[in-house]
């Protein structure tokens, strides 16, 4: 592969402050000392189409809308917190049709009142002074005050405040009216508000009081042109949600004091909204399938339903993911046709491309062709093995130079899957034939060569140890014991050269020729490169290839966990999305993906059952991911496992008992007798009995029988320790 092409350019870092745009290697400019002179004139920008992060606002409206803080796993965007529970609150049927009766009933009664059938007005003239009396009174005004106040005013005061209290009036208003009066209000209050100017808006993110639009905090740090250059980008339009977030990132740079002042401000005013673009110039997707929160780096994945299953925090609310929830990675299990991809895996990955263009993530996504993970435009790499004229290849070794870790890597993608094998054997093997390769040749095998090596192959050997003397005719001693203790243990009983030979023989295909070239001058895509806002899809051959797909997909989830555990630099956020984790899972990816909590990276796994998983690591793959997802359609036997991963809860229960009914004198009886001799059913007593019991919070049963299509139970935890009760959600909305 020519990562020399424009293409490659895609895989480097989003720019820094001061790095040179378009180069796909970062560099650093000094800074001058003291104050920075006069700021250069602002260039010439021509308008570039950008689209708002949602299709009914704009940029203004998107920085300004409020996020408060709320529970893991809630949208943030627009929340609006649940009234704190209260144990005696009425249910909304009840507390409706209860106000709708005593209103009934009060004006029945005020109709008793008005017809004399309930003589309050005689009642009130017993009380008052013969004097006032309306017949008696010379004075016309206080015999009309008198009659208005014992006909109406006193008797339906009394009536009204009755039926108030009996029907909870107050409280419906509370609960009801009082939050669409508000929002009637606000609206009319927003049309008749004149306009003013964008810095003095009310407005804030997280509960500041600043316009985000202004850019408070780099206004604050002195930078008044930048500020002023930046928010006539968000007027005009010419900045999107993903620009800003990018830029947002520059200056967390320049507050982490790695970046220079003078550099944010120079570049802002040159480049305006563009400024640190991604090096492939990209701004923003084709095409988004899903709700995007930039600012907080979340995406919207449905909403949750309002049933007293669900948290009460959660009820009602938007449902979303943050790399701080993907940090502790994410199974998603479900039949074909649940939604697995289309709602789940692809709004992730969608999200994690927003977060690369903006310098904050690194995703690969791994799908079968056509899988859906979106467009080729979408993508810096698409890598597509085992097609006709593939732009990139892979790097079976994972750009490592140590023969140990990488014959580590290939190992567990060649025999992980297989539980007769021992893979710490099979990496010793691969690493006593690859280790003296490079040490002759300057480069690992190839798969033909590999191969052969593996196979024995008597010419090849003899070659290896040829080009391993004539390289360094003196210290050529370790690659000779190496290729010795290799023919040795070749053909004895549980030597794995053979099994290896065999799954190597996978990718020894004509189709996959040239795409592992590791020969001089080739620069295939390797996962070392995960240190770089970089977007990368994979198409398995499934269909052509399958077990060379699986195999595949091993090795990429190993190569991943590997890599982003070694990386030096953490400040992105990686991501691989697995379409089809099926075959994948092996005790050690298993404990890998443990680990990957403190290395800023998280993997997404999707299955169609999980009988796909060995079933000795079934409970152990759903231990080792925080987020885990049961779409609707699984069966009994997957939805056990989630059960008992999701643990028992405290519930009250009721138990009704009938017994037969005994009591009362003989005509009593009589009658009794007479009705079940008619309707054949003999009277009964009930009884009650409330207890606390311990209860699966989702049965097997509830989730194979009772989830609707397109829902899906999931429960979330961040990587800081916060978990939440399974949530009963409609995906997509």
């Amino acid at each position: 592969m020519d990562m020399g092409s424009p293409r490659e350019k895609e895989t480097g870092g989003v720019h820094g402050p001061g790095e040179a745009r378009g180069a796909s290697t970062p560099a650093p400019r000094s800074a001058p000392s003291g104050r920075p002179g006069p700021a250069p004139a602002m260039p010439p920008m021509p308008p570039m189409p950008t689209r708002p992060p949602a299709a009914d606002e704009s940029l203004e409206a998107w920085l300004r809308t409020p996020r408060p803080e709320a529970e893991p796993g809630i949208w943030r965007k627009g929340h609006e917190p649940r009234p704190p529970e209260d144990p005696n609150r009425v249910g909304d049927r009840h507390l409706v049709g209860g106000a709708l009766l005593a209103l009934l009933v009060g004006l029945f009664v005020w109709s008793l009142v008005r017809n004399g059938y309930i003589p309050v007005f005689g009642w009130i003239l017993a009380v008052l002074p013969d004097s006032w009396a309306p017949h008696k009174t010379g004075n016309v005004n206080i015999s009309v005050v008198v009659s208005l106040l014992a006909e109406f005013v006193i008797p339906g005061g009394i009536i009204l405040y009755l039926t108030a209290r009996l029907g909870r009036w107050p409280e419906v208003w509370r609960r009801y009216c009082r939050p669409r009066a508000r929002k009637a209000g606000a609206a009319l209050f927003r049309e008749s508000e004149p306009e003013a100017a964008p810095a003095k808006r009310p407005g804030g993110v997280n509960g500041q009081p600043e316009d985000p639009v202004a850019w408070p905090e780099v206004r604050r740090a002195g930078e008044h042109a930048a500020a002023d250059r930046l928010a006539e980008e968000v007027t005009s339009g010419r900045m999107n949600d993903v620009d800003y977030a990018r830029i947002q990132r520059a200056w967390q740079a320049v507050r982490s004091r790695s970046a220079s002042p003078h550099t944010f401000t120079e570049d802002v005013l040159r480049h305006g909204a563009a400024a640190w673009a991604h090096p492939s110039g990209v701004r923003d997707l084709p095409a988004r399938a899903a709700r995007h929160d930039l600012l907080l780096g979340q995406v919207r994945m449905g909403a949750a339903t309002g049933s007293d299953r669900n948290p009460y925090t959660h009820r009602g609310a938007g449902v979303a993911l943050d790399p701080g929830l993907l940090g502790t990675s994410l199974l998603a299990v479900g039949p074909s046709g649940a939604g697995k991809t289309s709602r789940i895996l692809r709004p992730v990955v969608e999200a994690m491309s927003l977060q690369a263009l903006a310098g904050r993530a690194a995703v690969v996504a791994v799908g079968a062709a056509g899988a859906g993970l979106g467009p080729d435009e979408a993508y810096d790499v698409v890598i597509r093995p085992g097609s006709p004229g593939a732009e990139h290849g892979l790097d079976l070794y994972s750009g490592s130079e140590d023969p140990d870790e990488a014959a580590a890597l290939l190992a567990e993608a060649l025999v992980g899957d297989d539980p007769d094998a021992d893979t710490r054997r099979a990496a010793t093997a691969l690493a006593q034939l690859i280790g003296p390769y490079r040490a002759a040749h300057g480069r690992f095998p190839g798969v033909p060569e590999l191969r052969e090596l593996l196979d024995g192959v008597p010419v090849a050997v003899a070659a290896l140890r040829e080009a391993c003397r004539a390289a360094d005719p003196g210290g050529a001693g370790a690659a000779l014991r190496e290729l010795d203790a290799r023919e040795r243990q070749a053909g004895r009983p549980g030597d794995p050269g053979a099994l290896l030979a065999d799954r190597v023989a996978f990718l020894d295909r004509p189709a996959f020729s040239g795409f592992f070239d590791t020969s001089p001058g080739s620069r295939p895509f390797s996962m070392d490169r995960l240190d770089r806002p970089v977007r990368v899809r994979v198409d398995l051959p499934e269909r052509a290839h399958a077990e060379a797909s699986r195999l595949l997909a091993r090795l990429l989830l190993a190569q991943f966990t590997a890599s982003v555990l070694a990386r030096g630099d953490r400040s992105l956020f990686a991501c691989l999305a697995l379409d089809d984790a099926a075959h994948t899972l092996t005790p050690a990816s298993v404990r890998e993906i443990q680990r990957l909590r403190t290395a800023h990276a998280g993997v997404v796994l999707g299955l169609r059952t999980l009988d796909d998983v060995p079933e000795r690591l079934r409970a152990a793959a759903l231990g080792a991911v925080g987020c885990k997802v049961a779409l609707s359609g699984v069966s009994t036997w997957d939805g056990q496992i989630f059960a008992q991963a999701w643990g028992r809860d405290w519930v009250q229960t009721e138990d009704v008992t009938h017994n037969p009914d005994f009591h009362g004198g003989l005509l009593t009886r009589w009658v009794r007798a007479v009705r079940t001799a008619f309707t054949g059913q003999r009277a009964t007593t009930k009884s009650v009995t409330v207890r606390t019991v311990e209860r699966e919070r989702w049965s097997a049963s509830d989730l194979a029988n009772e989830l609707p299509p397109g829902h899906a139970v999931l429960s979330l935890m961040t990587v800081r320790g916060e978990r939440t009760s399974p949530i009963l959600a409609k995906l997509g909305e």
